[in-house]
């Protein structure tokens, strides 16, 4: 299929999509830009959680069990971390810690964090653009009723257990790379994976200049919410904090402004005329990807819905 496409991502949902895009489409065709609002420093280094997601996934190296990580990992530096009295609650497997320590010294020897991932992503053979969301530094924080979190305090240590309030986009005061504008700017298609519109799309779209350089493009956003639930991660319990319908209207009303197009499940087939209120092309199909095939087929119907 002859398409320029950028898809946004982040998370386990998006990384899945991203994998079927790339089954499909060419490395010339396809840019995929990841959220960085969840990066952090831990023991000192630089972690991108949800870059690395989609990293080993377009690698094929991600943990098939949890979706992050790497398969086949080892755990013998957190156990020795353990046995000191250090922090153990972020996990890091003996080679997911290689990769983060290579990005530090790339970026402590005057690199940006495009470049860094640039030269991960060729050394594991992934043959699509990968690219930050941003090189700077636009942590997403969580105001929850114990007060406010850090992201990944929130999402890893506290396990998303405090009730959220609101959260805080500091990506609003930064801008996407040349790189990712450049791709936009080029872009037929602009995909919205089904990734948490809240955690992993907004501190995308909420770069400054992000919105402008979006419109007028074809934007498809497919549906993280199927049948009332979030398929992975805690989309659902934060709509119902943040008192929204925990459906897949709620997701199409939170993306209205930008969507040409919305891609439904099966099982929410019922839902499309409430989310025709918000885009007038809908797509209803299987978004449920639990194999490669399944990856594959989603991103076929995706791109034949774009096109058309």
């Amino acid at each position: 299929m002859s398409l320029k496409v950028v898809a946004l991502a982040g998370g386990v949902g998006g990384a899945k999509l991203a994998h079927g895009l790339a089954q499909c489409l060419i490395s010339d065709q396809l840019t995929i830009v990841v959220n960085t609002g969840d990066d952090f420093t831990h023991f000192g280094l630089h972690i991108s959680p949800d870059l690395d997601t989609v990293m080993y996934t377009l690698a094929n190296l991600a943990n098939p069990e949890t979706g992050w990580g790497q398969r086949d990992e080892t755990w013998r530096f957190m156990e020795a971390v353990g046995r000191l009295g250090g922090p153990t609650w972020f996990r890091l497997g003996d080679k997911d810690l290689a990769t983060h320590a290579e990005r530090t010294r790339r970026l402590q020897a005057g690199e940006t964090l495009t470049q860094a991932t640039l030269a991960l992503c060729a050394a594991l053979e992934v043959r699509v653009k990968l690219l930050p969301m941003t090189d700077a530094h636009a942590p997403t924080k969580v105001i929850t009723d114990e007060g406010p979190l850090e992201f990944q305090d929130y999402f890893v240590r506290r396990r998303c257990e405090p009730r959220v309030q609101t959260i805080v986009l500091t990506s609003q005061r930064a801008r996407p790379t040349p790189q990712v504008l450049e791709a936009v700017a080029q872009a037929e298609v602009v995909i919205l994976c089904p990734s948490n519109p809240f955690l992993s799309l907004d501190p995308i779209l909420h770069l400054r200049g992000m919105r402008r350089a979006l419109k007028g493009k074809r934007v498809v956003a497919v549906s993280p919410i199927v049948g009332g639930k979030a398929l992975k991660g805690p989309a659902a319990k934060l709509m119902a904090e943040l008192e929204l319908d925990v459906s897949a209207v709620s997701v199409a009303r939170h993306y209205a402004n930008l969507l040409t197009g919305f891609v439904l499940d099966e099982v929410d087939a019922a839902l499309k005329p409430a989310v025709e209120a918000f885009t007038p092309n809908v797509c209803i199909t299987d978004t449920v990807m639990r194999s490669s095939a399944d990856r594959l087929k989603l991103a076929q119907a995706v791109l034949a819905f774009a096109k058309a």
